[in-house]
């Protein structure tokens, strides 16, 4: 299969309009590529202000069987816009993307690094997404998760009153597009980095960027927003997140943490869908679950792939001795801690540009696999 395919590599601002006419196409025919991520608009703004942006056009004699949109780091190839992407894969119609090891081969990528690929693939491991589903509207969805899961929904509803009493009137509001609201969810953001010691997606700024610009929209409804939940004049919650068609994913959210107890968060979630759903959006994506309350809300998963393909020399070798060390200090967690050490060095490639940025980050990920390794042993 792969012989008969030829690539070119382009930017994005490069394709023609009939190559975009049949992206649209293939998404509107294909259900899994349904997530604004594929969006053909995702692809023009992140492509502004993601450095080495380009697009795969895959052919088959003369006609156009799909695109990809990635990056490059060095010789590692991404998703465009990762870590700032979580839906990736060949724009294509159903049955015709050629698969991820074959994209590999195709690109000559000496590695290949996605996190939730949707399409054809060997390599790797599945992990699920899960969803909301609301084809008969949020009031219908409602009635059928609080009779499901009873004691849940009323003690969300007691939370509301609780912070209605604590602090007053509760007011919420969706597609927010104010540049100093979104300044302030980064900095929430940052600072919950920092208490976590994950890496700061945000500290190289394109990052920053991508969200800015993705609250300026484009076709078929088509982009970034916020919503906000205020408790007597004060903001309580807030969530930035991507929309496009009927789906609508949550992407950043940051709460007040002294109000934990009242579950804001939570609460803001349930409002955004009741409101977002009066507009017409029927699927509102949560993302890879971990969270406890998720399983009170979705009724849907998509199933995405995580993979590197590489290529045999250094890097493997040394992903190779890690994973050895770690076996050896704590067999029972070497398998995720490789995972986690993987994810971060992923985050990491991908936001920092520079070797000096990218080797700052590692160090700091090194520092934090350690720590992971030392707390059983002084527990």
């Amino acid at each position: 299969m792969v012989d008969a395919i030829k690539v070119e590599v382009v930017r994005a601002n490069d394709l023609t309009a009939a190559q975009l006419g049949l992206w649209r196409a293939m998404i509107a025919t294909n259900p899994a590529l349904r997530s604004p991520y594929f969006h053909s608009d995702f692809t023009r703004i992140a492509s502004r202000v993601s450095p080495h942006a380009a697009v795969a056009v895959f052919r088959k004699g003369d006609r156009t069987i799909g695109f990809f949109p990635h990056q490059r780091r060095g010789s590692a190839v991404q998703p465009l816009a990762a870590p700032m992407n979580d839906y990736h894969g060949v724009i294509a119609h159903a049955g015709e993307a050629p698969s991820l090891e074959a994209v590999s081969e195709l690109l000559r990528a000496p590695r290949l690094n996605v996190g939730a690929w949707v399409g054809a693939a060997e390599t790797g491991k599945e992990r699920q997404t899960l969803m909301v589903t609301m084809p008969g509207g949020y009031d219908a969805w409602y009635a059928e998760r609080r009779q499901a899961w009873g004691k849940y929904y009323k003690d969300k509803e007691r939370a509301r009153r609780s912070l209605e009493t604590e602090l007053g009137e509760i007011r919420v509001e969706h597609g927010l597009t104010d540049p100093a609201l979104l300044r302030h969810l980064i900095g929430l953001k940052r600072d919950q980095y920092r208490r976590t010691g994950r890496h700061d997606v945000f500290t190289c700024g394109w990052t920053e960027q991508l969200l800015h610009d993705l609250m300026a929209g484009g076709a078929d409804g088509f982009g970034g927003s916020m919503a906000a939940m205020w408790a007597g004049g004060k903001l309580v919650a807030v969530e930035y997140s991507l929309h496009g068609g009927d789906h609508y994913h949550f992407w950043f959210p940051a709460y007040e943490p002294k109000l934990a107890r009242c579950s804001p968060g939570i609460l803001l979630s349930l409002d955004t869908m009741r409101l977002a759903s009066a507009q017409g959006y029927r699927v509102f994506d949560f993302g890879f679950g971990g969270e406890g309350y998720k399983k009170y809300f979705c009724d849907a998963s998509q199933t995405v792939r995580e993979a590197v393909i590489q290529r045999p020399g250094f890097r493997a070798s040394m992903t190779g001795a890690m994973a050895g060390l770690m076996a050896t200090a704590v067999p029972e967690r070497a398998e995720s801690l490789k995972t986690s050490v993987r994810r971060r060095w992923s985050a990491i490639e991908a936001c920092e540009v520079s070797r000096l940025d990218r080797v700052r980050g590692v160090m700091l990920a090194a520092n934090a696999a350690v720590g992971k390794v030392a707390r059983p042993a002084a527990a």
